[in-house]
C-alpha cells in the first residue's frame, strides 16, 4: 500500500489492488540484456501492411474527428457480419454493440453498467490478471473458481453450483484461456449454461482468443441455447489480427445491456481511435487470410514448445487455443514465482508466475509462445539448461 504524504487522497479500494504481475516482470526484463521474453501476451507479427494502409489513406481523407460514440457505423455493421459469418450469432449494429478501447475496455465498462455494490462475479482461475480487480473497481466482489491441470483446466459445472449464493449475478469466462490456453468445448458450455439458466446468471465472456485455436471448432457462449440473451459477449483486434497497440476492441450483447454500456462508454471514452476503427474495419474485410497464416505459424510454434518442455521432464496439458503453454513446475520444489526470478536472472528468460493468475495457477508458469522460432528454440534450452542446475 502507498504511504507517502498524498496516499490519504487515494480510495481505500484502489489501494487495496495490487499491480500487475505480469507487467512486474516484463519491466524487469525490459531493463536486463539478452533477455528473451516469453511473458507479454501479444503476437510478435506486425500489423499486416493493408491494415496499417487503410488507417494512414483514413488520416489522408481527413478523417481525424470523433466517431459515433458506439464506432463507426460501417465498422458495426462489419462487426455484425464478421460474427454471424464466423460463430452463428447475430447482433444488430444499431444497438446491440459497442466498439472500444480495447477489450479491457470493454470488460470494464460491462461490469460498471451491470454490478450493483456488493454483487458477486464467479471468477474462473487461472484467469487473466484484470478480471478480478476490475470486478473490485466496479463495486463487486471477485468470488475465484479453482480449474485445475488434472481436468485440463476446465470449468465444472457442479463448480459453479458450489459458489453460487443470492448475491452471485455474473459469471466470466474466458474461452480460449488466458494463461491455460483451455478451449471449452461445444458440450462443456452446454453443460455450463444449464446452471446459468437454472441461476439465472448473466454471463461476460471473453472471446478475445477465439480465432486462435488448433483442435476442434470453436463455438462462442451466446451461440449455444437460450444463451444469447444471457451473454455480454467481449471481443476484438489485438491478439487474432495483431493490432495489440491500436488498442480496439467491441462487446456485443443485449440492446438494454450495450445502451447501459454505451452511456459509461459516452461520459468516459467519447469513442475508440478513428484511425484505428478504419483499420479494424480494413482487417474485418480482407484479413482473414492473415489470421490464418499466423494462426497455422503459433500451431507450429506450439508443437516445439510442448515437445521440448515433455523433453526437459516438465508436464505440459495440450492448450486448445491462444498461444500460451501452462507447465507444471512443481517438481523443482520452487514455488513459481521463485522459478520465474530464478529463470529470469540465471538465464535470461522471461517467464510469468503462475500464481498472478490465481491460486490454482502456483506450481505452473506462463509462456507465450508468440515469438519467433529461433527465439523459442534458443529459450527452451536456456530452460533445460536452468533445469539441470536445480
Amino acid at each position: 500500500m502507498i504511504t507517502e504524504p498524498t496516499s490519504k487522497y487515494l480510495s481505500n479500494t484502489v489501494q487495496s489492488i495490487q499491480p500487475s504481475g505480469i507487467r512486474r516482470f516484463f519491466d524487469l526484463a525490459s531493463s536486463m540484456e539478452n533477455v528473451i521474453s516469453l511473458g507479454v501476451g501479444e503476437p510478435d507479427f506486425v500489423t499486416p501492411w493493408n491494415v496499417i494502409e487503410a488507417s494512414y489513406h483514413s488520416l489522408e481523407q481527413g478523417y481525424t474527428a470523433y466517431t459515433a460514440n458506439a464506432g463507426l457505423f460501417e465498422l458495426r455493421k462489419e462487426i455484425s457480419r464478421y460474427m454471424k459469418r464466423r460463430f452463428g450469432v447475430t447482433y444488430s449494429a444499431e444497438d446491440e454493440m459497442v466498439v472500444t478501447v480495447g477489450a479491457s475496455q470493454a470488460i470494464d465498462i460491462a461490469l460498471r453498467a451491470v454490478l450493483n455494490p456488493g454483487e458477486e462475479v464467479i471468477v474462473v482461475e487461472p484467469s487473466f490478471v484484470s478480471y478480478a480487480p476490475t470486478v473490485t473497481l466496479a463495486g463487486g466482489i471477485p468470488v475465484p473458481v479453482n480449474t485445475y491441470s488434472e481436468d485440463d483446466f476446465k470449468l465444472q459445472p457442479e463448480q459453479i453450483e458450489a459458489a453460487i449464493t443470492d448475491k452471485t449475478k455474473v459469471l466470466m469466462l474466458c474461452s480460449p484461456n488466458n494463461p491455460t490456453g483451455t478451449v471449452l468445448s461445444k458440450g462443456d458450455l452446454e453443460r455450463i449454461a444449464e446452471v446459468v439458466e437454472k441461476h439465472d446468471l448473466l454471463v461476460i465472456s471473453d472471446e478475445i482468443y477465439a480465432e486462435l485455436t488448433y483442435d476442434e471448432p470453436y463455438t462462442s457462449f451466446p451461440a449455444v441455447k437460450n444463451m444469447r440473451d444471457r451473454t455480454i459477449l467481449i471481443s476484438g483486434f489485438s491478439k487474432a489480427f495483431a493490432m495489440t497497440g491500436w488498442r480496439l476492441g467491441f462487446a456485443c450483447g443485449p440492446k438494454a445491456i450495450l445502451q447501459a454500456m454505451l452511456k459509461i462508454h459516452q461520459y468516459t471514452m467519447m469513442c475508440a481511435p478513428t484511425m484505428a476503427q478504419h483499420a479494424a474495419l480494413e482487417a474485418l474485410v480482407n484479413g482473414q487470410k492473415d489470421v490464418v497464416k499466423m494462426k497455422e505459424s503459433y500451431r507450429q510454434r506450439r508443437s516445439l514448445v510442448i515437445h521440448a518442455l515433455e523433453e526437459m521432464g516438465l508436464s505440459c496439458h495440450v492448450p486448445g487455443g491462444a498461444f500460451y503453454v501452462f507447465p507444471s513446475i512443481e517438481k523443482t520444489g520452487l514455488s513459481s514465482e521463485e522459478f520465474a526470478e530464478q529463470l529470469l536472472m540465471k538465464e535470461q528468460v522471461a517467464v510469468v508466475p503462475g500464481s498472478v493468475f490465481g491460486k490454482s495457477g502456483e506450481g505452473h508458469v506462463r509462456c507465450s509462445y508468440a515469438t519467433s522460432v529461433q527465439k523459442l528454440e534458443e529459450a527452451m534450452r536456456r530452460i533445460d539448461r536452468f533445469l539441470q542446475t536445480l
